[in-house]
């Protein structure tokens, strides 16, 4: 009995209730299905088995761990100095777009290859779409403007069997375009998820990595050497930042609306959410749904929006069962 109140006591509940990351993480578990995680972990001043978070190499190996262990995947890495995303709040993200379909659907969250998601801004990482498939079976397009992470995404898809032919990467050739380019005519999405750049200009982005890496505990002698840890230029920043690029996905939603079920986007700050409102309400999106997340103290959401009444996403929904039974895309 003790020992289960102690597990308690160590999970995250704040996570969504599927998440295989609630609790703290298992080092010796971890570490034994991965040797290169083993160096990187020490005991901190509670006496538990941690890793310093400020190091890149550490967190890195940590990743690779966690996406053997609980994803299947045994080949992942990314270029120096590109985003190494936290996986917990990233499946959390996922989990969270699974029970906004299973809204249209019944409740009943679907799987399996017929529902299809676009990733804007699939990153080097290629992390939304691994989760996305591994625990739903879904099939996904990644869409991204840097070359280099287009490169690092197809190299981590064609190193994985269980991501062969499941997930596609796309270039975006238009800096200004989000879906011109990547959606086809035709072409039908259930769900699509973006985890936007946060800032609006570098010099921006390169005070968040300084204040970042304080957090961290990292001194200002080296600041100099992590500018970029955490992410590249295009991952980061754009002009406008966060809400700009969120308003825009909005404006150009219009014009594949009867392509996409639930548009989604993440919006790391709640100071962004009434000009985004706005900017739905202008669109005449028939329905808005802000989705709190949170991980630790860090707080988060996404914002989700359709422009399909209930009755068009039961329609919708029924395509999930059936290939044939999928309703014919209109044009807007």
């Amino acid at each position: 009995m003790a020992e289960q109140e102690q597990n308690n006591r160590k999970e995250k509940s704040e996570l969504h209730p599927r998440n295989k990351h609630r609790s703290r993480y298992n080092f010796k578990q971890l570490t034994a299905s991965s040797k290169e995680l083993k160096r990187f972990v020490f005991k901190n001043e509670h006496n538990d088995d941690s890793i310093d978070f400020a190091d890149q190499s550490a967190v890195k190996a940590l990743n690779r761990a966690l996406l053997k262990q609980y994803y299947n995947i045994s080949q992942w890495d990314i270029p120096k100095d590109f985003l190494c995303p936290p996986i917990p709040g990233r499946a959390d993200y996922i989990h969270y777009v699974a029970d906004l379909l299973g809204s249209s659907n019944k409740g009943k969250n679907p799987k399996g290859s017929n529902v299809n998601v676009l990733d804007i801004g699939v990153g080097a990482n290629c992390i939304y779409p691994i989760i996305g498939h591994q625990e739903y079976g879904w099939s996904f397009v990644g869409s991204e403007i840097d070359p280099l992470s287009v490169e690092s995404a197809k190299r981590i898809i064609e190193a994985n069997k269980p991501l062969q032919g499941k997930i596609e990467i796309r270039q975006q050739g238009s800096k200004m375009g989000i879906f011109r380019g990547i959606v086809g005519r035709t072409e039908r999405f259930d769900a699509i998820v973006c985890n936007p750049p946060f800032h609006s200009s570098l010099k921006e982005a390169e005070q968040g990595t300084r204040q970042k890496w304080r957090n961290l505990g990292g001194n200002e002698k080296e600041v100099k050497h992590v500018l970029n840890f955490g992410g590249n230029k295009a991952e980061l920043w754009c002009p406008g930042g966060e809400r700009a690029f969120v308003e825009q996905m909005i404006i150009q939603s219009e014009q594949i609306k009867n392509q996409v079920l639930w548009f989604t986007s993440l919006v790391s700050k709640s100071a962004n959410l009434k000009s985004i409102y706005s900017t739905l309400i202008k669109a005449n999106a028939f329905e808005v749904r802000t989705v709190q997340m949170s991980q630790g103290q860090k707080i988060s959401r996404f914002v989700a929006w359709t422009y399909k009444d209930d009755a068009a996403q039961a329609e919708w929904a029924k395509g999930w069962k059936s290939e044939s039974a999928k309703p014919e895309v209109k044009s807007a």
